[in-house]
């Protein structure tokens, strides 16, 4: 599958702070929301996008692979990426542009692009949730900071049901208003724990411990300095 065939492609930058205004980053996102055809599953799992590309092969990908598939089953869960990248169902992340942009937008100090940014991000989302209202049983997203936003407001805008995790008090029990990104990392132990809580409320069972130390093990997430 080619989402923009090589001689379409704009000859603009993939590596600047304006990367959410990208031409072939909306046109990539506008064929996810009105051609792609999402899968019918029990599950739809929004996880943040990341430095390390593509997407599945980086560590902090890697990480909540291990917290989702120790519970459920691959055929039941459909995982689509959000962030920098807009909306990215997962089994696309090695398609252009998804694959080949750089900038983080933790790099941007630009107030005007964060703004456009939350607002672009929960349009698009709320597109996705509307587009895919009958094919998921069940929906979580995995954020925190500016990603979180637009994925509440996408929630308000579609009113599809969306779980977001961590909680709102693990999240506050973590901020440290001396750092660059207040909330700290994803991969924290509490706020995978609440990740996989989530999961296990919905299927019934014991939710497992994520088998990792708390604190900062890997920085290959855009969110993370968002």
């Amino acid at each position: 599958m080619t989402i923009i065939p090589e001689k379409e492609r704009s000859s603009l930058p993939l590596d600047t702070d304006e990367i959410i205004y990208h031409p072939d980053m909306i046109r990539a996102n506008e064929w996810v929301l009105s051609e792609y055809e999402a899968p019918v599953r029990e599950f739809c799992i929004f996880v943040p996008c990341a430095k390390k590309k593509p997407y599945h092969e980086s560590p902090s990908h890697k990480i909540f692979d291990k917290v989702i598939f120790g519970m459920l089953d691959p055929e039941d869960v459909h995982i689509v990426v959000f962030g920098t990248c807009g909306i990215t169902p997962r089994e696309l992340d090695t398609e252009y542009p998804f694959m080949d942009y750089q900038f983080m937008l933790g790099k941007c100090n630009v107030a005007k692009i964060k703004r456009d940014f939350i607002k672009m991000e929960s349009q698009r989302l709320s597109q996705y949730l509307e587009k895919t209202r009958d094919n998921y049983k069940h929906r979580i997203a995995y954020c925190i900071g500016d990603f979180r936003k637009a994925m509440e407001l996408a929630v308000e805008m579609s009113g599809v049901e969306v779980i977001i995790v961590p909680k709102e008090y693990t999240v506050n029990a973590h901020v440290q208003p001396g750092k660059k990104f207040i909330y700290g990392s994803l991969n924290q132990a509490s706020y995978l724990q609440d990740f996989s809580n989530s999961i296990a409320t919905i299927i019934g069972k014991e939710s497992k411990n994520p088998d990792f130390d708390d604190g900062e093990k890997t920085n290959d997430n855009d969110w993370y300095l968002l």
